[in-house]
């Protein structure tokens, strides 16, 4: 899936999906039969994301070092994300010799209107972000693209001097519009294709499609609103 190099493998880029990579066929898989028709092909199996996801559990625990965490979880996009992750952090903890503390929150970035980045970012709900004074906060986000939304929420963040910050993406896109932001992990790094399922939408459509797959024209205007 994501081809090969003889360079070593930049591990901040996570698993490298190539530009050339043209998917699995739909017919391969399962998938709800309500968006037949609306979807291209998909891009990453839901197996393949639970594993890398379990892989930067793994990651995490040992580059903290097991200290207490804060995970702030961006909603809707990353809950799914943000669940699987932290069940597997939670499942190291159990098996060392400490037990890490983690509390997790909920906030939403509200940035898209059909596949179209809208500029300015909101951050909804939450609790008041002064309570991560202080804290090692874990953010963990579904994808990013331009960076520009999660700078903005780290500079929000760190007004109130928490003791640590780190970003986990289960997504990053290449796109000519980055501003060359890199999440401190990443599950996959994919082509700038609009993508949709494991919790990541279109226009609230497609959260319930396990597979991450690319969605189609139809689908696009099917759902557009």
């Amino acid at each position: 899936m994501a081809g090969s190099s003889e360079e070593a493998p930049d591990s901040r880029r996570g698993v490298v999906v190539m530009d050339d990579w043209s998917g699995y066929d739909l017919n391969l898989f399962t998938y709800p039969q309500h968006y037949y028709g609306d979807l291209e092909y998909v891009l990453i199996p839901h197996g393949i994301i639970v594993d890398r996801i379990e892989r930067l559990a793994k990651d995490i625990m040992n580059d903290i070092g097991y200290c207490d965490i804060m995970v702030l979880c961006v909603l809707k996009g990353g809950y799914k994300f943000c669940a699987d992750l932290v069940e597997h952090l939670k499942n190291i903890s159990r098996n060392s010799d400490r037990f890490v503390s983690m509390k997790v929150d909920f906030i939403r970035l509200k940035s898209y209107k059909n596949d179209q980045s809208v500029g300015e970012m909101q951050i909804i709900g939450g609790d008041d972000l002064s309570t991560l004074a202080g804290k090692n906060v874990l953010i963990v986000e579904d994808v990013v693209g331009t960076g520009r939304t999660m700078k903005a929420l780290l500079s929000s963040i760190e007004k109130y001097k928490p003791n640590m910050i780190k970003v986990a993406s289960l997504l990053v896109k290449r796109t000519p519009r980055s501003d060359g932001f890199r999440p401190d992990y990443t599950g996959f790094e994919i082509p700038n294709l609009f993508v949709v399922g494991y919790a990541l939408d279109y226009n609230e459509y497609f959260r319930d499609l396990n597979h991450i797959c690319v969605i189609n024209e139809h689908g696009k205007e099917k759902y557009r609103v």
